[in-house]
């Protein structure tokens, strides 16, 4: 059984069937009821088509691709409704059980359920799905090839079916997918109940507790309201924020009561205690500035693309990250699988949710017209996230690149409502407005600006202005204004580097990172110090995002081959990083009550903490 673990760990229910393994396949679209279809081949799932695990391995184009199996309903879930649940297939989805239709869905990143407990006749059935994907239309793509061949910086194509499969027995009146979210402040939870089926007489329970056992608890009938919301007020004894020192997770149980006695659902789940505010050009995390070293992940690889090979992949690539000094990432072009956010979760890794925006490109000039389904399914990224203590930030677009002109565009309207939409769901974090370039959002959180000079001089001269208000800012190569002035809030540089090294002889005929490659390891550290050493020292910058953290196919710019082994030693890329950077030194003098209790431990004494996770933790990666 391939990615055999449990696909939502954060909110789990004990119950559930994965569908993953061999399904019956073909290729191009056939007309007719799914059961006539001729299915010539066979497919492991969740493997793209594109991918060799998947066992096809086909990188022309596919406009649609077809799949079957039969499914045979657990005898004990007799009663149950049935959710039939997708990690992800890209792009246009429709599924049948027994030739019926049960639902459709556009987009290739988000998840998507359908109820099907009316389509199955009885306890086994045919499932059978057609994905459609046009390579040249507009929409949400990400790095995906619009090409035959992989060319700069985009790589082979996923079509298809590309994250877990899943069937989940549930009751008429359930949760949905609650919402978790910490006010340090106030030390205290407010949990969103989201009730499917609500009715008179059902109650919603929820218990926190840490190693020591429960910690609070609160009930609220499941029509007190159209969404009710319980208030967890976490004692001062018992108080432990989350932070990439101490990633410490409170376990968080939800039950659905009949008449407050009958348990009709249940669900566990977890929860971290932290906050993210902004102080001028500070980005606290706890009330402390914690600078963000960040590495651009694109969660692609060299067998399986999109898909991770294995849960422990996932794990690996933040453990090598950190090994090598990052404390975070920006997970770029693509809306990582669950399991990867439970993982930094659990490890204290900081993460900037993105999307997979590419792909909005209507002619050569440079117009971009996002589409209504682009914001569609960033409301489903976002949703889904809500909850992961370890993203503390949001970014929708990125590199959009239209020049600003007299009259309002299409991608002026869609930067704006990405914007507004993912702060009016999430006022609890950070939106950047796009990432680098076409920043079009008058006072949004934060600016940034992507620099790939290779001269450390240069870069730092480039780097030099942000002290008096006039930061580097992206333009096109002639000039051409792409982003609205800065308005002096925090600022970060959120794509530097790229230094190209390759291993492999002959390989530069082929591959490419940013400028000339250095001659010698000793040069490329020798680079790699004096563009870090720009950033951290300077007092108001607050992070940066080093390009990268793999290899991915062409692109020979990654710390890591593309197979995740160590192109230097991980050991001197930490020493060079982790020193204090002066952001972290300016003065932060208490200015309200969470930020003296937040400095009591000194700086120095929670860089030295032990990250080993608690015993929770274990529990948590037990159940999950």
């Amino acid at each position: 059984m391939p990615r055999p673990e449990y696909p939502r760990p954060q909110f789990a229910r004990d119950r559930w069937l994965n569908l993953n393994g061999v399904w019956d396949f073909g290729l191009g679209p056939q007309e007719g009821a799914p059961s006539g279809w001729s299915l010539e081949r066979t497919i492991l799932v969740p493997f793209a088509p594109e991918s060799v695990r998947s066992g096809i391995g086909h990188t022309d184009f596919l406009d649609a691709v077809r799949y079957r199996r039969e499914v045979a309903v657990p005898q004990d879930w007799s009663g149950d409704r049935l959710l039939l649940h997708f990690g992800a297939a890209d792009f246009y989805s429709t599924v049948w059980i027994d030739d019926v239709e049960v639902g459709r869905h556009r987009g290739g990143f988000t998840p998507f359920s359908f109820d099907i407990t009316d389509a199955v006749a009885d306890g086994t059935f045919v499932l059978s799905v057609l994905v459609e994907d046009d390579s040249q239309s507009v929409q949400a793509r990400g790095k995906q090839s619009r090409r035959t061949e992989n060319y700069e910086a985009f790589y082979t194509r996923t079509t298809g079916i590309w994250q877990t499969v899943w069937l989940e027995p549930v009751p008429a009146a359930r949760f949905g997918r609650p919402v978790i979210r910490p006010d340090l402040p106030s030390s205290s939870f407010a949990v969103e109940l989201d009730v499917v089926a609500p009715r008179a007489g059902l109650t919603a329970r929820v218990e926190v507790s840490d190693d020591g056992g429960l910690v609070a608890s609160g009930s609220a009938p499941v029509v007190a309201q159209v969404t009710p919301v319980l208030t967890l007020c976490i004692p001062d004894d018992r108080l432990r924020t989350w932070s990439p020192e101490d990633p410490h997770l409170y376990r968080v149980s939800f039950t659905l009561l009949e008449d407050g006695a009958v348990v009709v659902d249940e669900l566990e789940s977890y929860a971290g205690m932290r906050s993210v505010a902004i102080d001028g050009r500070r980005v606290l995390l706890n009330g402390l500035p914690v600078f963000q070293r960040l590495v651009l992940d694109q969660g692609y690889w060299a067998d399986t693309l999109m898909t991770a090979p294995s849960d422990e992949a996932l794990e690996a690539d933040i453990t090598l990250a950190k090994a090598a000094g990052f404390n975070g990432a920006r997970l770029h072009q693509k809306v990582f699988e669950e399991r990867y956010l439970f993982h930094a979760d659990r490890l204290g890794y900081l993460v900037w949710g993105e999307f997979g925006d590419w792909g909005a490109n209507v002619d050569s000039a440079g117009r971009q017209e996002p589409t209504v389904s682009f914001v569609t399914e960033w409301v489903e990224a976002l949703t889904r996230d809500l909850s992961h203590p370890s993203i503390i930030g949001w970014c929708p677009l990125n590199e959009t690149y239209e020049p600003i002109s007299t009259r309002l565009t299409v991608l002026d309207d869609a930067t704006k409502a990405l914007y507004s939409i993912t702060k009016a769901i999430d006022p609890t974090r950070p939106v950047i407005d796009a990432s680098g370039y076409a920043h079009r959002v008058p006072g949004a959180d934060i600016y940034d600006s992507h620099l790939y000079e290779q001269d450390p001089d240069a870069f730092a001269r480039l780097m030099s202005g942000l002290a008096d208000g006039r930061p580097y800012v992206n333009s096109a190569p002639d000039g051409t204004v792409w982003s609205l002035p800065y308005g002096g809030q925090p600022y970060f540089c959120s794509e530097f580097g790229g230094i190209w090294w390759s291993d492999v002889d002959g390989d530069g005929d082929t591959s490419w990172g940013y400028g000339e490659a250095p001659a010698t390891r000793q040069e490329w550290l020798e680079r790699f110090r004096r563009l870090v050493d720009t950033l951290l020292d300077d007092p108001d910058m607050f992070g940066y995002c080093y390009t990268q953290l793999t290899d991915v196919f062409q692109e020979k710019n990654g710390i890591l081959d593309f197979g995740r082994a160590p192109k230097f030693e991980l050991r001197l890329l930490h020493e060079i990083q982790s020193r204090p950077a002066a952001y972290e030194l300016v003065d932060t003098r208490p200015r309200d009550p969470e930020s003296a209790r937040a400095r009591e431990e000194a700086p120095e004494a929670i860089a030295s903490r032990d990250a080993e996770p608690s015993s929770h933790h274990k529990e948590v990666d037990s159940h999950a």
